[in-house]
């Protein structure tokens, strides 16, 4: 690891003013990772944990009527522990229960896990050619060891994998992001933070580089409680997924109202899986339609040398989100006036 300067913001102000010039870190988990591995070396890192002093909201998980609101610094273990979460958006519970390890879950704040980069062992090895890491030096698992490797979002120059859970959770959930920078506050769509590799795969999110997460924002919806996430990895525990699935609906009966979608471990970004969505619409949720929905959202897929058990793999876990998330039963009426608090 290379020598920095290390410093704490003790506002949000101060955090705005440093994130230009330097790297920002909340839990660690990731940052530390790659700082030891040589991957980055950030010349100064600004902790920002004692933001929650000025803005407790930043710390806070607030849930009601209108939906969910997970403060930027909460931990994905307390999240994954609230009963309203779990009761009311299990899909997002899944997600937090089936990452990483309940050490570093208790570490990881849910903003940073939302931005984590690749896992890629080429990117995590300097030697090897990265375009992620050095731009122009090409991709050496395009023709390399490519197990891991995505095969939806790909390009010529990237085929790494976007290895987070919880994104795929948000995703369905039709969460937003709230941003913070010197303008003031806005919220972005989830589905809007990380690029496409294309030929730039370097520039990873679409967040302006003095801009803070602050809170990620799920609205109330028709969905939420029948949600599910499943996963696939080659471990039982602490492994990145193979092939995931987020799944959200709406029924009518047995038919399906509306369907959200989402892939993980197979793409280069968390991957909305629309095809599947319009082909489940108006249609009884059975074995049937849910294999014709898994055909089609792997129909734009690029195998490489070494992935392509992905694209049935992929199928089958995505078969037995919907058909999970179809046989939930609503959850019991939340007390206090129909408002559950944190």
């Amino acid at each position: 690891m290379q020598p920095f300067l290390f410093d704490r913001a003790g506002s949000v102000a101060e955090a705005l003013r440093a994130v230009s010039d330097a790297t920002v870190i909340a839990g660690g988990t990731n940052l530390v990772d790659y700082m030891r591995l040589g991957v980055v070396s950030p010349k100064r890192v600004v902790d920002i944990n004692g933001l929650n002093r000025e803005t407790a909201a930043l710390g806070r998980i607030t849930l009601d009527h209108q939906g969910l609101r997970l403060g930027a610094l909460v931990r994905m273990a307390e999240a994954e522990d609230h009963p309203g979460i779990r009761a009311h958006y299990p899909v997002l519970a899944d997600s937090l229960a089936l990452a990483a390890s309940r050490q570093i879950r208790t570490m990881a704040s849910l903003g940073g896990n939302l931005l984590q980069r690749t896992r890629c062992e080429y990117f995590r090895e300097a030697s090897w050619p990265c375009n992620k890491r050095r731009p122009g030096s090409g991709c050496a698992a395009l023709d390399g060891l490519n197990r891991q490797h995505a095969v939806l979002g790909t390009s010529d120059a990237c085929i790494a994998t976007y290895p987070g859970d919880m994104a795929q959770a948000l995703l369905v959930l039709d969460a937003q992001v709230e941003l913070t920078g010197p303008g003031g506050v806005r919220l972005m769509p989830v589905a809007k933070v990380h690029r496409q590799p294309g030929a730039t795969p370097y520039l990873e999110t679409t967040l302006a580089p003095d801009e803070l997460i602050t809170a990620l924002v799920v609205p109330a919806s028709p969905w939420s409680w029948r949600s599910r996430y499943v996963k696939v990895r080659d471990r039982r525990s602490f492994a990145f997924a193979l092939a995931s699935a987020a799944v959200a609906l709406d029924l009518e009966g047995d038919r399906v109202k509306q369907a959200r979608i989402a892939l993980g471990g197979v793409a280069t970004v968390p991957w909305r899986a629309e095809a599947a969505e319009v082909a489940l619409v108006g249609k009884p949720l059975d074995q049937t339609t849910a294999r014709a929905a898994a055909v089609a959202a792997f129909a734009g897929a690029r195998t490489r040398a070494h992935n392509a058990f992905k694209v049935p793999l992929g199928q089958e876990v995505l078969v037995q989100a919907l058909l999970q998330a179809g046989a939930l039963q609503p959850p019991p009426p939340t007390t206090r006036n129909g408002v559950t608090h944190a």
